[in-house]
């Protein structure tokens, strides 16, 4: 039988990088495979050269509890030191995050090491955050717990209470999904093939799905 971790990942500000460079950091619309692989590693006490393979083998997807609405933050840091002349200088740049999303990622994969990681997120050796530093998970990373299911069965069936009091939720007829498939016809380029210090990444293929809401309620 196979086995789901169900994360979620909830917050006030979230970013989720696929193409940041420089002074434009953008974010993706929903959670990366690399930034959440990222997030576990922090959880475990792992350094970014520590070997991460067992956690990227895991079969990744996210549903999209509540899509985020995007928020530009026009940022400047004083007295960085240049990488070419060592000079103190000021940067700018531009940093896009999600405000007052929330999504369930869930990890399909061998009990044991969805254990592991449950246990890891319940006490994380350092802080856990979304994407960014300072944006801080509200609702706790463990308490989306472990399934008895496939992923895409796990996700379709979760429960949202996290959003039960949330005045501002807008219900739909559906929720959208993104789900790790092979023959998807959509490429991601997220897949870490090794240690996180090395910055090696792949790609991997997702198909977009939609869950129905039974007359616009929630699961």
């Amino acid at each position: 039988m196979s086995c789901t971790l169900l994360i979620p990942l909830v917050g006030p500000l979230q970013s989720w990088g696929l193409d940041a460079r420089f002074d434009l950091r953008q974010t993706a619309p929903e959670p990366s495979k690399s930034a959440v692989v990222g997030l576990l590693c922090c959880c475990l006490g792992r350094d970014r050269s520590d070997p991460i393979d067992d956690l990227t083998s895991l079969h990744f997807g996210v549903r999209v509890d509540k899509e985020g609405r995007l928020l530009r933050d026009f940022h400047t840091a004083s007295d960085v030191i240049g990488s070419s002349d060592n000079k103190l200088r000021t940067v700018v740049s531009n940093r896009w995050y999600l405000a007052d999303a929330a999504f369930l990622v869930g990890f399909e994969g061998p009990r044991p090491l969805l254990e592991q990681i449950h246990q890891a997120l319940t006490y994380p050796h350092w802080m856990p955050c979304l994407g960014r530093r300072s944006c801080i998970p509200s609702v706790p990373l463990f308490a989306g717990g472990i399934e008895e299911r496939p992923l895409r069965e796990a996700l379709e069936n979760a429960a949202r209470p996290w959003l039960e009091k949330d005045s501002n939720r807008a219900d739909t007829t559906g929720l959208r999904m993104v789900i790790e498939d092979p023959d998807g016809s959509q490429v991601r380029p997220d897949q870490p093939l090794a240690p996180f210090s090395q910055r090696q990444f792949g790609h991997r293929r997702i198909c977009t799905l939609s869950i129905p809401l039974s007359g616009g309620q929630h699961p």
